[in-house]
């Protein structure tokens, strides 16, 4: 069900408020889930690939944690950006790349660790799979966190569940209510001031989960999936020895 286009008036009342609620204590769904990826890192940490490093929050923990950071981001002025912040860093390499183009670190036999968070949809699924199996070096792990169209009941069932959950967690992570909030009925947009960061590139999700658990098992065997609350799903996947 979406409550963009449903024409039930309880469900786009009960979503305006949900939203009101949440655009006044926002938090990252994506942020949410570093803790997952950083409890799932191999033992051995010479690199690690971030695909999609947006502002490098996610590069910012795994530079304390392995010898090198590769970060990738198809956005020109996202990769500039996140590249001069990183500047002073001998750890870590930005750059504006495709996946598609990437290949295995100099001198390496391949990548300890790819993470890619609210990326993979972006990406042809099969291709891109296929893909991070050739650069992960024999027990490197490719560690995700997707999102993927909603489509079944179960979906559904998982999605209410967060968006109920949603605000509760936006009053723990972040109890003061944002004062320059939006106005009422409006939807939350990225609006970053000239010369600050650069507004996060979004799109929505084409692949049903089922569709990603089937394409993985088929390049990945043995990957784990799991749906998750907030709008996401993990995989995890160890390259063979």
């Amino acid at each position: 069900m979406n409550h963009r286009t449903t024409s039930a008036p309880w469900v786009r009342g009960v979503a305006r408020g949900l939203t009101w609620v949440n655009t006044r204590h926002p938090w990252s769904h994506n942020d949410h889930f570093h803790g997952w990826l950083l409890r799932r890192l191999p033992r051995r940490r010479r690199t690690v690939l971030d695909v999609g490093c947006g502002r490098g929050a996610l590069v910012s923990l795994l530079a304390d944690r392995f010898d090198r950071v590769d970060g990738i981001d198809a956005d020109p002025a996202t990769a500039a950006w996140t590249a001069a912040r990183f500047a002073a860093d001998g750890r870590v390499r930005i750059r504006e790349l495709a996946f598609a183009d990437v290949r295995p670190p100099d001198g390496l036999d391949g990548y300890d660790a790819i993470t890619m968070v609210a990326v993979l949809h972006h990406l042809d699924l099969v291709p891109a799979l296929e893909h991070a199996r050739e650069l992960l070096a024999p027990g490197g792990r490719l560690l995700v966190v997707g999102l993927a169209r909603v489509a079944t009941r179960r979906d559904v069932a998982v999605d209410l569940v967060s968006a109920v959950a949603n605000p509760v967690v936006g009053f723990v992570k972040h109890p003061r209510v944002v004062r320059a909030a939006l106005p009422d009925g409006a939807p939350p947009v990225s609006r970053p001031a000239a010369g600050c960061e650069p507004p996060v590139v979004l799109r929505d999700a084409a692949v049903t989960f089922d569709e990603v658990v089937r394409a993985a098992r088929s390049v990945l065997p043995g990957a784990r999936l799991r749906r998750r609350l907030f709008f996401r799903y993990t995989l995890e996947w160890t390259a063979p020895q």
